[in-house]
């Protein structure tokens, strides 16, 4: 197999971690982006040049575009780039600050959108190359107290689809990858959370226990890595693919309700017409 060049981001921990190693384990070299890239002197230790770990924070355009620069000019092409970097705003909607609202968007959709567009004109020119967008059952569905993660996902979801249209015809491919719930810092250390309003308390203790019911047995980001490496190699890689078990019941779930409504209401939709 012909090794192969990857830009991820969100490498400390997690799947971008998990992803960055499977990388490397099988020959390929990884630019590797993270906040604390002291998170990966473990790997430049064990991997030396294969691997490049890059300081970023991916809200910043201007440092997004030089550091797929700077992986490019490092080892002469790209072939896959993983939009990784990301991170879950807890609070309801009404709880929500100004800030709270725009940090979101600004790294899980803005990060994304930046880091892509700083590839493009790379996959373009080699008429090859692979865009990773890593959304989640949640850019498809929407649960309680995660509405704003929810908003930046459908957001990522949105540009994406269009984005493989495109640029199909430059031989570039975009996947949108959708995971349940794993076993990564997702929820832990590098949540945010709004300031609670006590009018919420007892729909937050409902809400916290369904989701503790419903992610009861988590996925392991290090077994996810087979899978990525599935999609990647892929001839006809998928546009939408579930990383876990359970998403495809829950898509299901929220479809079929989704078109049981509208056609409960064609009549009203017909009436708009005119």
């Amino acid at each position: 197999m012909t090794e192969k060049v990857w830009f991820i981001t969100g490498t400390s921990r997690g799947f971008g971690r998990a992803w960055t190693i499977a990388a490397l384990q099988r020959g390929d070299k990884v630019a590797a982006t993270a906040r604390n890239t002291a998170a990966l002197d473990d790997l430049v230790q064990k991997y030396g040049d294969a691997l490049l770990p890059i300081r970023l924070d991916v809200t910043d355009r201007a440092a997004d575009f030089a550091a797929v620069k700077q992986a490019h000019d490092h080892f002469g092409r790209l072939d896959i780039v993983v939009n990784n970097a990301g991170y879950g705003q807890f609070g309801f909607v009404e709880e929500l600050s100004e800030q709270d609202a725009r940090n979101q968007i600004e790294t899980n959709v803005f990060g994304a959108l930046w880091i892509t567009q700083a590839a493009l004109p790379y996959l373009r020119e080699q008429g090859s190359g692979h865009i990773i967008q890593v959304s989640s059952i949640g850019g498809i569905t929407a649960f309680p107290l995660v509405g704003i993660y929810h908003a930046s996902k459908w957001a990522l979801e949105g540009f994406s689809q269009a984005l493989a249209q495109e640029v199909a015809p430059f031989g570039v491919h975009v996947t949108l990858i959708e995971p349940g719930g794993f076993d990564t810092d997702w929820a832990g250390d590098s949540a945010r959370h709004a300031d609670p309003l006590p009018a919420y308390d007892d729909v937050r203790a409902a809400v916290q226990a369904e989701r503790s019911r419903r992610w009861a047995s988590p996925g392991d980001p290090s077994a996810s890595a087979a899978a990525l490496l599935k999609v990647v190699d892929a001839e006809k890689p998928p546009l939408r693919v579930f990383f876990g078990a359970s998403p495809l019941e829950t898509a299901k779930a929220d479809y079929e309700s989704r078109l049981a409504n509208w056609e409960e209401w064609q009549p009203v939709a017909e009436l708009a017409q005119g």
